[in-house]
């Protein structure tokens, strides 16, 4: 009998429990009618995992060309890179080091990606920086990616494919997965843990069913986010989980996340290498991370990068290029479809962590890129009926509007190459130039002339596909045909053509540096490379070493040979500007010398 009841109770509990879900998945299709509109073309493009494939494809084409053209960035990603450079020469992954400083800003993540990708493609000693782009690369194709799958959840697959488009083409996001530094790969984990919590939330509701797969990739995206920037991801789902209790005043869901093994997971992520930093820096990582790096970014304008708040909602259309055409009327969708699941959930990932960084006094124009899959998702929305209504993209006003966004910043990117000629006196990379001019008008006046017509899904597929291909024009053609930006390469270029770099063996090193001191000839040069001052760089010609020495140290130099009585030859000169500090540098090339040269003229 005990038998019978427990069988009974148990289909019981299996009808009671397919019942609830079966009402719920009617409620969730009742509020989201438009889920159930597919067969056009978009739609068969954008159905089951084509749509995640071709927006990380958008995503490649738009930052390869930077990835494998560009010569190394100053600042930022050429500290990051040396730093991997040295772990690889010294086999120490736990603490990171620029030459002998420490660089206790940002947790482990990075570097073992970069270091990972450097191995498996490159060798330390090429000190070719196109192998530290590549996790930043797959960054950015993760992150359009994801969020064609978690906008699937709850948009046709066409809708959903243009948003992983609008984000994957983006020109924030194109850029920097051009750049080996954090926040392409930030960007790429906080937004497959959101598209994650979005499908868990949604699922509660009815909607397509997300289960411990869901979970996994969720727990496991967050883990990554905080080894890559510690509590930037965090931040963003903690106050989006917040805004979304609040708004609909129940939270049962969010126990069903996986605390309990999800936690588990976390610390075992994290904890080796926190436990290691901590031991192998006696804590020094903490109070350097958080004292000196996070802290004063947080209560004053940390390194001078400050600005008012409304700075990023000003540079949004410039830097959303070309999604700016569904600005608009993602701002309409976002008001008329409140009431929809998914909306609220985009506006609760969106309006919160924007507050938070329009507040923070310091300022980068690449820190609201985490939350770019919500303004995508609510652009993708645009583009879909809401209620008895028409889709938000086919109002008039919306449509005026984001053509004209997108008009007038498409036209400024196409001049942008041409200013930067005229600025630098240099024309070399004038075919570049016009073919990227001609693809960023393309963007724009395809994107209008398709959105005005009615065909916004087709305009924002067509504006991101030409934008991305005129941001690798751009990145890939114009940037490092403008030689004057490349001093570093340009030296070591020098060097080598002259016989005169250690890397070939002949002279001794280390090279020693006077008056110029970007990362990016560091990391060239070798972890070894001397930034120092004309003393510094006298002593190295007397050892025998070569010496590398701005103009306006060049005299301090000659002074302090002729007291230690060595000889130095001049091997050449490179003129250039020094884009970080804005200004113009020459860097004159010396080697030691049986005779003091002639200084000559830098070019």
């Amino acid at each position: 009998m005990c038998a019978k009841a427990l069988a009974s109770w148990y289909r019981l509990a299996r009808f009671s429990r397919a019942g609830a879900q079966t009402k719920a998945s009617l409620l969730f299709q009742q509020s989201h009618p438009h889920i159930a509109t597919t067969g056009s073309l978009f739609d068969r493009w954008g159905a089951r995992w084509r749509g995640p494939f071709l927006a990380a494809v958008l995503a490649l084409v738009a930052g390869l060309p930077g990835v494998l053209a560009l010569p190394p960035l100053d600042r930022d990603e050429s500290r990051f890179a040396e730093a991997t450079a040295q772990m690889l020469e010294t086999g120490d992954f736990v603490s990171i080091h620029f030459q002998a400083t420490p660089r206790f800003k940002k947790p482990i993540g990075i570097y073992w990606l970069q270091a990972a990708a450097v191995k498996g493609l490159s060798q330390v000693e090429d000190r070719a920086i196109w192998a530290y782009r590549i996790p930043s690369l797959l960054g950015a194709m993760l992150a359009a990616a994801s969020c064609a799958w978690g906008a699937a959840a709850f948009l046709r697959p066409g809708s959903a494919l243009a948003a992983g488009a609008l984000i994957g083409g983006s020109f924030m996001l194109s850029t920097e997965a051009s750049i080996a530094a954090t926040d392409a790969v930030l960007c790429g984990m906080t937004t497959l843990a959101m598209a994650a919590l979005a499908r868990l939330y949604l699922a509660d509701l009815g909607g397509p069913p997300a289960g411990r797969r869901t979970k996994a990739l969720f727990w496991g995206a967050l883990a990554a986010a905080i080894l890559v920037k510690g509590p930037i991801a965090p931040m963003v789902i903690a106050l989006s989980l917040l805004a979304l209790c609040l708004w609909e005043r129940r939270g049962r869901w969010v126990a069903h996340l996986g605390w309990g093994w999800g936690l588990i997971a976390l610390a075992a992520l994290l904890g080796p290498w926190a436990l290691a930093i901590t031991v192998a820096t006696d804590g020094a990582f903490w109070g350097a991370a958080v004292g000196s790096d996070l802290a004063p970014k947080l209560t004053g304008q940390a390194e001078g990068h400050g600005a008012p708040p409304g700075y990023y909602a000003v540079l949004a259309p410039v830097l959303l290029f070309p999604a700016t055409l569904l600005l608009p009327a993602g701002a309409v969708a976002a008001w008329r479809a409140r009431g929809e699941p998914a909306v609220r959930f985009a506006l609760c990932w969106l309006i919160p962590s924007w507050l938070v960084f329009e507040a923070a006094p310091t300022k980068l124009i690449h820190y609201t890129l985490p939350l770019y899959g919500a303004l995508a998702w609510l652009m993708a929305r645009s583009l879909e009926a809401i209620g008895a209504g028409p889709a938000p993209a086919a109002g008039g006003r919306a449509r005026a509007a984001g053509a004209a966004l997108v008009l007038v910043v498409g036209v400024l990117f196409a001049f942008a190459a041409p200013a930067a000629m005229a600025r630098l006196a240099d024309y070399s990379g004038t075919v570049w130039a016009v073919v990227a001019g001609l693809l960023f008008l393309m963007a724009a006046g395809s994107g209008a002339v398709l959105l005005a017509r009615g065909a916004a899904g087709a305009a924002a597929v067509a504006a991101s596909v030409a934008a991305a291909f005129g941001h690798g024009a751009l990145i890939g053609g114009v940037l490092p045909s403008l030689r004057p930006l490349w001093l570093s390469a340009a030296a070591v270029r020098a060097l080598d053509a002259a016989g005169a770099s250690p890397w070939q063996g002949v002279v001794p090193g280390p090279v020693t540096v006077a008056g110029y001191a970007e990362p990016s000839l560091a990391f060239l040069l070798g972890a070894d490379t001397e930034l120092a001052g004309p003393e510094e760089a006298a002593d190295a010609i007397a050892e025998g070493r070569p010496a590398i020495v701005e103009g306006r140290d060049d005299a301090a130099f000659r002074a302090a040979l002729a007291q230690d009585g060595a000889r130095a030859a001049l091997l050449g000169a490179v003129r250039g500007l020094d884009y970080s500090n804005g200004r113009t540098d020459i860097l004159r090339l010396y080697r030691p010398s049986g005779s003091m040269a002639i200084p000559g003229t830098a070019p």
